[in-house]
């Protein structure tokens, strides 16, 4: 497995078709948008690595990191298309192409870990995997990141609906911006790489993110007050080009899904950590943190989540499937 840190041009030149079949040692260049520290982005190393290992080496593949071959905005269609062969994305990036891979944004519905424990191979990621095929990418692997989110600012904290009257703040996705907008917030989506700059400069006021991505993004150099709330779930999920996935040999094809299912656990493990160590690392740092409690979390869900359902149309029947597919994950592993 190779790191790679690219120029622009030198990405620009790189992302230049893709072979249809897969031969010996064939490049998988693999896009995403997290910096180095960033506990997805080494476990997406060690899933790069494993790879390699179990296809006997067919699969050379070639990690991209920080947005340094394809933006964060490009990957979906930069895999489909077949300009790249792979990529990582969150959820949020699917938006209004596939609104149900947001399904996890409700707010405060999802904090259950054994949802994420038991998802790999579960008829709720094999359902979310079908619907990616239609949008022409072939998912490899699931890599939950969080479910401990913070809302940064400066000055205060944001604990109580009040708090956001008149904030610009990151918005995430359609049906969660419509639950910011319930608290009288002004949501702008804006990709992960991209927050740190909006934070310093004024273009947002604050922001919500993981708590473990709060340190490794480094958000307390421009924001000093950090309310950790079980807001919503993050996770990144990788996939590949269909063509690209067609061409590798039954062993290559083996290797992705045995890969895949190892690196699933080893997410939850590294977000079970971050999740622990987020607080006291960004106390560390000369910030201001607050654990919201149970009654704010409370007041923020009966806020948000009306908003939330009316804008991702609850009713439709694929998104009550899902949920319901979703529930049957609650239960221990």
């Amino acid at each position: 497995m190779k790191r790679k840190a690219l120029t622009v041009a030198t990405a620009a030149l790189m992302a230049a078709g893709v072979a249809g079949a897969a031969s010996a040692e064939t490049a998988m260049r693999c896009s995403h948008q997290l910096p180095p520290a960033h506990t997805v982005a080494q476990v997406i190393d060690r899933w790069a690595a494993e790879v390699e290992t179990l296809s006997g080496g067919e699969i050379d593949v070639q990690v991209f990191g920080a947005d340094s071959l394809v933006g964060a905005k490009e990957n979906i269609v930069a895999t489909a298309k077949g300009d790249i062969e792979c990529a990582f994305s969150v959820q949020f990036q699917w938006g209004k192409t596939l609104p149900i891979m947001t399904v996890t944004t409700a707010p405060y519905a999802f904090s259950d870990l054994n949802i994420w424990r038991n998802w790999d191979g579960s008829e709720a990621a094999n359902f979310l995997e079908d619907k990616l095929r239609g949008k022409g990418v072939e998912n490899v692997v699931w890599l939950f990141q969080t479910n401990s989110s913070v809302f940064t600012s400066n000055g205060k904290f944001l604990a109580a609906p009040a708090d956001f009257a008149g904030m610009k703040v990151r918005g995430l996705a359609p049906a969660f911006d419509a639950g910011l907008g319930a608290l009288g917030a002004a949501p702008t989506a804006i990709p992960g790489s991209e927050v740190y700059q909006a934070l310093a400069t004024g273009v947002l006021d604050g922001a919500m993110t993981g708590s473990d991505a709060a340190v490794s993004r480094k958000y307390y150099e421009v924001q000093d007050h950090f309310v950790v709330s079980p807001v919503i779930s993050v996770y990144f999920h990788g996939y590949v080009n269909p063509k690209f996935y067609a061409g590798l040999s039954d062993t290559a094809k083996a290797a992705l899904d045995e890969a895949g299912a190892k690196a699933a656990v080893w997410a939850v493990e590294a977000a079970e950590a971050g999740i622990a160590s987020a607080p006291g690392d960004l106390e560390a740092k000369g910030a201001q943190v607050h654990i919201a409690t149970d009654a704010e979390n409370a007041a923020m869900e009966a806020a948000m989540r009306p908003a939330f359902d009316a804008a991702f149309q609850s009713d439709d029947p694929d998104s009550v499937k899902l949920l319901g597919l979703i529930d049957a994950l609650r239960s221990g592993s």
